[in-house]
């Protein structure tokens, strides 16, 4: 009941109410816009296609809510940025220029974001013309048989049409995207990704259930929602986990007044990336279909992934496994934080402050580092196989199970940190009750 009541004081907060329901809108507008087709293609066949389909060509439809299969202008969905915000974190490492941008602090974030955005339209044409020149292929391969032709006139004007509808497409998603996370409820992106993930779960289980009408044992369906509800349970205990070092201040004094003196921690998650390697390690996994068109050998490279065997599942553990340690060095620093210690006056008991004070953090982060990386290539890699061994749908795998779980955690820590800042209970209760009492009565 004490959930039931938080949830009803989101209508006491005007702010936060605006928020949810701007959200809701551009996630509204995202899935109308899902089943608007480019000109010149037939969706019903590019169904068919996707249907008998799974492996990347599988991924891509999900986290484009379907888009793929429907031809729709958000075909190419969000993946564009994601690969452009990865192209920008890999220059931060090689280019002087962009690790200074990085320490101008806003003015620095702006140009960074504003090169992201020219490279997500760089991208989104590239990637189009990909896809249009891989539409026309399909014709040959399933004209003539049981389908009909996808592309009604192949040529250069579709290919144009094609690169301008799903460039203009990507860029409107890219907007609204960020007006979700600026005048919204969570992070935009995060959401059209976890929308996208939801949206195919209705259809997944309506397919599955008509595909295997009269061969459904009880036994099976329990196993499979056991698994999937203890691959719950683990998502939600190690999004939440976290190795607290303690922090002692020092004394000192002002005027008349002593300061400091206090017991603080200072927390880490065990898994600091959170749904950022599965969602870079599919972009990236992508990328040799958008390169298909002009290196061959990376369209054979495409088909092996396509398949979705071991090949896909031992590339996206390892790619998984790399991005959760690349995105934790370079988003956390433990130099920065040693530094931030020191000139607070605090101390980690036992360690001098300092050097020594930054290795010891870079070594819990590391060990955690460890643990969180196995976690979510685990998570991503392992429902999927069972998925397959069940023959269920592609959207119950473990990424998108992850990205949807955490998702949902972070939206739920907004709009609580919203209520307790306006001394209302949170959506958990108890525990935001003692917060938000802290206060003077």
């Amino acid at each position: 009941m004490a959930v039931f009541g938080g949830f009803s004081n989101i209508a006491k907060v005007p702010e936060l109410r605006r928020r949810i329901l701007f959200s809701l809108g551009i996630l509204a507008i995202y899935r109308v816009g899902v089943f608007i087709t480019i000109p010149g293609v037939d969706r019903s066949v590019m169904q068919q296609v996707v249907s008998n389909q799974g492996g990347l060509l599988g991924m891509f439809n999900m986290f484009s809510g379907g888009a793929l299969a429907q031809l729709s202008i958000f075909a190419l969905g969000i993946t564009p940025y994601i690969s452009a915000s990865i192209i920008m974190q890999l220059m931060g490492m090689v280019s002087k220029q962009v690790e200074e941008m990085r320490k101008e602090g806003e003015s620095g974030r702006r140009k960074i974001e504003q090169w992201t955005r020219y490279g997500t339209i760089v991208l989104s044409a590239v990637q189009s013309l990909t896809l249009a020149s891989w539409l026309e292929g399909l014709n040959s391969e399933v004209g003539g048989a049981q389908f009909a032709d996808v592309v009604s006139s192949p040529g250069w004007g579709f290919r144009f049409m094609t690169m301008l509808t799903l460039t203009t497409g990507t860029a409107l998603v890219m907007w609204m995207g960020e007006q979700a996370t600026e005048r919204g409820i969570g992070n935009g992106i995060s959401l059209i990704i976890f929308a996208s993930i939801v949206s195919g779960i209705p259809g997944g289980i309506t397919t599955y259930f008509a595909a295997n009408a009269g061969e459904i044992q009880p036994l099976t369906l329990l196993i499979v929602a056991a698994i999937f509800l203890a691959c719950i349970a683990v998502v939600v205990f190690f999004e939440r986990a976290q190795r607290r070092i303690p922090i002692q201040y020092a004394r000192r004094q002002v005027g008349r007044r002593i300061y400091g003196g206090q017991t603080a921690h200072l927390p880490l998650k065990v898994n600091m990336a959170s749904m950022i390697p599965p969602i870079f390690a599919s972009s990236l996994l992508m990328f040799p279909q958008t390169l298909s068109g002009v290196m061959p050998f990376m369209g054979r490279f495409s088909a092996v992934l396509n398949r979705g065997d071991w090949v896909f599942n031992t590339l996206f553990g390892a790619l998984i496994i790399f991005f959760a340690f690349f995105y934790t060095s370079v988003t956390f620093q433990p130099v920065d934080v040693a530094d931030n210690l020191k000139k607070q006056q605090a101390n980690i008991p036992g360690i001098r402050p300092g050097r020594q004070t930054a290795e010891y953090i870079d070594g819990v982060v590391s060990r955690l580092t460890v643990g969180g990386a196995i976690y979510v290539a685990a998570i991503c890699i392992v429902p999927s196989v069972v998925a397959q061994a069940f023959r269920m749908p592609f959207q119950f795998g473990g990424t998108s199970l992850m990205i949807v779980v955490g998702v949902a955690l972070e939206t739920v820590n907004q709009i609580e940190a919203h209520l307790i800042t306006r001394s209302y209970e949170g959506l958990t209760g108890p525990r935001t009750t003692r917060l938000s009492g802290r206060g003077p009565a």
